[in-house]
């Protein structure tokens, strides 16, 4: 009986291209729902979403905890690392190689042991983590759907030298996160000082307003209490609001104009296109939505009718973004 071949020898194997001047790219379903926990300390408490047909579930196990928003950084250099070669004509591959060197550089992170062992982490609960979803899965015939499982990663390799130095990680990608990045109408360039923004729901709301913002200029907004049940978040609704006000009032995310407004008892955060410090031209690999006529709202919140949003911030004007803003330190806690 021939031996069943495994998947890494099924796979081409990918050297990851230098990355100093690559554009970042993430995959909109990541930026959309709740995948990633918000907070640094480890969390076990699973995370689950449902609404508009949609459904997901993500697991992770007490040793390591659900993966963070900052071990999405990977996945981040991963996304970016298939756009390019694809650019170049490289054929991408789900099988990675690259030093952490260059994946920390790319992050932005130092490259000090410290710095190391997070990433080492990250990559860890990259592959510890369950997701179950139901998104980007077609429906039966009897109606129901299908239920896709994975980890963001299947496995990974540290090529490690005698002195106790890394020569490379090797990793392979789950197959539908790498589908979604290969589907150009999927993936979106964030903005370069990313990176640079420190908190979790600072991170994660800059995602969701860039998926759901791309370029309509008439703006964006979302329920307050919409907001926190798409943030997956442990924190309560009052202390959520609490931080998605307080990044409203300092104006956080680059390239968006964020403001508070109240109606009819509902709090929303609404978001457009911030003309004092434009998105690059070049925000977007494809549309994100359709035009819109006046105000855009999540996919399954109610229309509303077409108002504009007004600069009748909580904070009055905005602060800019501290450009020389030092990261925080690693990719999650180790």
């Amino acid at each position: 009986m021939s031996k069943r071949p495994n998947e890494r020898e099924q796979l081409s194997l990918f050297r990851a291209l230098p990355g100093s001047d690559m554009a970042l790219r993430d995959a909109q379903d990541l930026m959309a729902y709740p995948f990633f926990s918000l907070a640094k300390s480890p969390r076990i408490v699973p995370i689950r979403f449902e609404a508009g047909g949609i459904s997901l579930t993500v697991e992770g196990v007490p040793e390591h905890g659900i993966a963070t928003i900052w071990d999405a950084d990977v996945l981040i250099w991963a996304a970016s690392q298939i756009i390019q070669a694809k650019k170049e004509g490289i054929a991408p591959s789900r099988l990675m190689v690259a030093t952490p060197y260059e994946i920390l550089r790319f992050a932005q992170r130092g490259t000090g042991r410290s710095d190391y062992l997070a990433l080492r982490a990250a990559l860890d609960r990259l592959q510890s983590t369950t997701v179950a979803t139901t998104l980007r899965q077609r429906e039966r015939p009897n109606g129901g759907r299908r239920v896709h499982r994975f980890s963001w990663i299947n496995e990974w390799k540290d090529y490690v030298r005698p002195d106790g130095r890394s020569d490379g990680v090797e990793l392979i990608l789950a197959d539908w996160f790498f589908s979604g990045v290969m589907d150009d109408t999927l993936v979106l360039t964030l903005d370069p000082t990313y990176f640079r923004l420190s908190g979790g729901i600072e991170r994660w709301l800059y995602r969701l307003v860039r998926k759901h913002g791309g370029r309509q200029q008439a703006g964006w907004r979302f329920d307050m209490r919409h907001l926190h049940l798409k943030s997956g978040s442990l924190q309560r609704p009052s202390d959520f609001a609490i931080q998605v006000r307080h990044l409203a009032r300092r104006q956080a995310l680059p390239g968006y104009w964020l403001s508070i407004e109240r109606s009819g008892g509902i709090e929303w955060l609404a978001f457009l296109p911030d003309p004092d410090n434009r998105p690059r031209s070049d925000l977007s690999t494809d549309p994100v939505e359709e035009p819109v006529e006046g105000l855009g709202m999540s996919s399954v919140d109610r229309p509303h009718g077409p108002r504009g949003i007004t600069r009748r911030s909580i904070g009055g004007s905005p602060a800019p973004i501290d450009r020389k803003a030092t990261p925080s330190n690693g990719l999650g806690t180790p």
